[in-house]
């Protein structure tokens, strides 16, 4: 059948933080993300073309609704609606800070644009990093720019909201704390180890003086050639990037 008034009416208000929370679902779009999130996060309802449909046989759906683009296109919060959309539930966190101290993970302080949360969503899943650990100012995992932008990663990679001071103020202090900073090491120099925290700033601002006095091993990313007029710095999810790929290179 297709697509309810109410339904449309229900998908387009996921775009408010204040609904999504309340109701602890999240929306998707596309045939990509959508592929990528079933099996790993239950899905409340999905609408989808025929063809569609009769390429996924085996989907589990609380509700399942056939339907042309041009209704998909009425509930859809994108500028170029495709032939799937669906709501999934929010993954229920369970947070264990014992992870830093066995594998490497990374912690985001008040990152704020979508396109560089899910960005760097997808950078972590590239390179085995699996849990991102949240300030609370950080923009919400959930909000449909940031899910578009993960491509997927999100069924992978496990974030966590919590307060970082109080964090890295809990784990062992020889837990190597890294962050990105123009006092910092030259990060093709410094040693730098497989597990641990790598603390990345907000995109205007960087990494709050609160969280930078906690940091034990600053790293900078040098320009080329040194010395050289350049921009004042890299984006953030450009930064996380060259970052992981080096402590992956090394390992």
């Amino acid at each position: 059948m297709p697509i309810s008034k109410n339904k449309i009416k229900f998908i387009r208000s996921l775009e408010q933080k204040k609904v999504r929370r309340e109701e602890r679902v999240f929306l998707a779009e596309g045939p990509k993300l959508t592929a990528d999130l079933l099996g790993h996060l239950r899905c409340r309802y999905l609408a989808a073309t025929d063809d569609w449909l009769a390429s996924h046989n085996t989907i589990e759906a609380d509700e399942i609704d056939t339907a042309t683009i041009d209704e998909i296109a009425r509930a859809s919060l994108l500028k170029t609606p495709q032939d799937v959309i669906a709501i999934f539930d929010q993954r229920e966190e369970k947070t264990d800070i014992t992870v830093i101290e066995k594998q490497l993970c990374l912690a985001l302080d008040d990152v704020q644009d979508p396109g560089n949360l899910g960005t760097i969503i997808r950078i972590a899943d590239w390179f085995g990093i699996e849990h991102i650990f949240c300030s609370t100012n950080t923009v919400d995992v959930y909000s449909p720019k940031v899910v578009q932008a993960t491509m997927g990663a999100l069924s992978r990679v496990h974030l966590h909201y919590v307060s970082l001071t109080e964090l890295i103020g809990k784990l062992n202090k020889n837990v190597p704390i890294y962050g990105t900073l123009l006092d910092g090491t030259n990060i093709y120099t410094q040693e730098l180890s497989t597990t641990g925290l790598i603390v990345m700033g907000n995109e205007g601002n960087g990494i709050t003086a609160e969280v930078r006095q906690l940091i034990n091993r600053k790293l900078y990313i040098p320009n080329y050639p040194e010395g050289r007029d350049t921009s004042e710095s890299l984006n953030v999810a450009i930064a996380t990037a060259v970052t992981c790929a080096e402590f992956r290179r090394r390992k």
